[in-house]
């Protein structure tokens, strides 16, 4: 797919939002935020717009320079690694605990990206770094935040069987996986759907990508495996990694702090 620049393009863009934003407030649509209050999302989507026009005209130009050497590729994915950090631990209500999922995430990236490069399935440059790293490490937080939420929710509405679990004699690690490990593997369905369902529902951007940059339809189905598989065994490393720092009490929003140190 290509695209002009121009009006129409600004036209449909400023279209698109309002359709979005129109949606959700004929649909009444809310999320609640890492405490649990209800949020709007029309706000929301407006303000992300903006950011990934600003984010993204700003950022060309970098990228175009960070490419050029595999050191410069591995600071822009190590920044890009860096915001993924930040923004998934301020939407699950983490902040003070960065460090943490900086290492569950890193269990994702990390051994991904070394099996690609060490394999010779992909090139060692500044390209593919940025590339592959970009889409490693989002979907990284995208786990990360799937499985931060629906955890942490489940815990708060099931106190009572934490609390029972520990009156029965369960240390904490145990009784707070008794409540969690139920619910973490959700995080990874998403990805899965869309592995099993490539080329038969959508046609992702890796795929695109590649036949836009000249290679022929096999290797744009080649590099779209990769990448898929890729992110759903990074994905199932983060998910694990971040339970299991979970029963540790080593990732844990503020207001569940006092019920999970008992």
């Amino acid at each position: 797919m290509t695209v002009t620049i121009g009006w129409g393009l600004a036209v449909a863009l400023v279209l698109l939002v309002a359709l979005g934003v129109v949606a959700a407030r004929l649909g009444r649509l809310g999320a609640p935020d890492a405490q649990g209050r209800a949020r709007p999302l029309a706000r929301e989507q407006v303000v992300a717009a903006l950011r990934a026009v600003v984010q993204l005209a700003l950022i060309a130009g970098v990228v175009t320079v960070a490419v050029q050497t595999w050191w410069g590729g591995l600071a822009f994915a190590l920044v890009m690694f860096a915001i993924g950090v930040w923004t998934t631990t301020g939407r699950v209500g983490v902040r003070d605990r960065w460090p943490w999922t900086a290492l569950a995430m890193a269990a994702g990236v990390l051994p991904v990206l070394l099996i690609v490069f060490l394999t010779g399935a992909a090139p060692f440059n500044g390209i593919t770094i940025v590339a592959l790293g970009g889409i490693v490490a989002g979907n990284m937080m995208t786990a990360h935040t799937l499985a931060g939420r629906r955890t942490f929710a489940e815990l708060r509405d099931n106190r009572a069987s934490y609390e029972a679990a520990l009156s029965l004699g369960f240390e904490r690690r145990p009784a707070i996986g008794l409540v969690a490990d139920r619910v973490l593997g959700e995080a990874l369905i998403p990805n899965i759907d869309q592995t099993r369902t490539v080329g038969l529902v959508t046609l992702p951007g890796a795929f695109i990508g590649v036949l836009l940059g000249g290679g022929s339809p096999l290797q744009a189905g080649a590099a779209q495996v990769l990448v898929l598989i890729g992110i759903m065994a990074g994905q199932a490393c983060t998910v694990a990694v971040f339970g299991e720092l979970v029963r540790r009490a080593r990732i844990v929003p503020a207001d569940l702090v006092p019920v999970l140190h008992p």
